[in-house]
């Protein structure tokens, strides 16, 4: 009889080669699994695939919010409904399959939650972490012109370390990015971003690359492709070194770039493009942060406010 690790491999063999997901969404896909199997196997003593209906998932579920995370937190809704996703993703092709018959989540709803607005920055902030960057060495003209790529095109941090000179348009004014599920689009890069990243491939990249260097645009100190890690080390710094007490993080840029565009008028739809959305819900979140925007400057400029 198969095991839990069976079914998995061929799932993300799936995910890789038909869904043609990002490595970082199909890790996503094997932790939510990974847990559920772990629960199966260690609290329910269940090890057939074909012995798991409705009820278990749904003591699954419960025994997650009565579980606390890394951080010593209990899991949120945001995080419930992610497992019920996977959850159903991964029983839909099961079924499709032929592996089962009926699919234990087809009767389990998608809770609804209120989604938690993201932290944003002012316009005066991120100038603020700007000026912080020390110009005066390879390392910080290095880190300036991430800053600014990251704002000025709203680019998720995955995109930006994945980000090839082939990738650069600057007399054009965009850059080609390559989201979630390998999805090509193209992105404005304004005056700034472009001024800084021209002065990086001088100053900087030219005396970062070593041999083994790929066509990667942003490198580390040993010539090597950024990770992500060190692009949240970057954010932490100069926001730490701005007196920003805030909960920031690469996203927030990202999500400082669209709510000033929509407070500057730009259709939302734009918006969606230049994000790389492709639901439009997923963008009408800044909607709500443009609203609290809006009752702000009422209060504060309306004479009868």
């Amino acid at each position: 009889m198969p095991d839990f690790n069976f079914y998995l491999k061929i799932f993300l063999n799936y995910l890789r080669t038909e869904k043609s997901l990002s490595e970082n969404s199909v890790q996503s896909y094997i932790l939510d699994l990974k847990k559920f199997f772990d629960y199966l196997e260690n609290i329910r003593n269940i090890t057939d695939i074909k012995k798991i209906n409705e009820s278990i998932v749904i003591d699954f579920l419960k025994h997650l919010r009565n579980t606390r995370n890394k951080k010593g937190e209990y899991f949120k809704d945001k995080s419930i409904n992610r497992y019920i996703s996977s959850l159903k993703t991964y029983f839909k092709y099961l079924c499709s399959e032929d592996y089962l018959k009926d699919s234990p989540m087809e009767y389990i709803d998608t809770p609804k939650f209120t989604r938690e607005l993201p932290s944003v920055l002012s316009i005066e902030e991120i100038d603020k972490i700007f000026a912080q960057v020390n110009l005066e060495n390879q390392l910080g003209i290095r880190d300036r012109a991430i800053l600014e790529v990251m704002y000025a095109c709203g680019l998720r941090v995955s995109e930006l370390i994945n980000l090839e000179i082939s990738d650069l348009f600057l007399k054009d004014g965009y850059l080609r990015v390559f989201g979630k599920g390998s999805k090509e689009r193209i992105v404005p890069i304004g005056n700034s971003a472009v001024k800084f990243i021209e002065r990086y491939n001088l100053e900087s990249r030219t005396f970062l690359k070593k041999p083994h260097t790929g066509n990667n645009l942003f490198l580390s100190y040993r010539g090597a492709k950024l990770s992500r890690m060190t692009v949240w080390d970057v954010v932490k710094k100069y926001c730490t070194l701005a007196g920003i007490r805030k909960e920031i993080h690469p996203h927030t840029l990202r999500h400082s770039f669209a709510t000033h565009l929509l407070e500057g008028g730009a259709d939302i739809r734009a918006i969606q493009e230049m994000l790389g959305h492709s639901d439009i819900s997923t963008t009408q979140i800044y909607t709500h942060i443009d609203k609290e925007y809006l009752i702000e400057i009422h209060k504060t400029f309306h004479p009868r406010a």
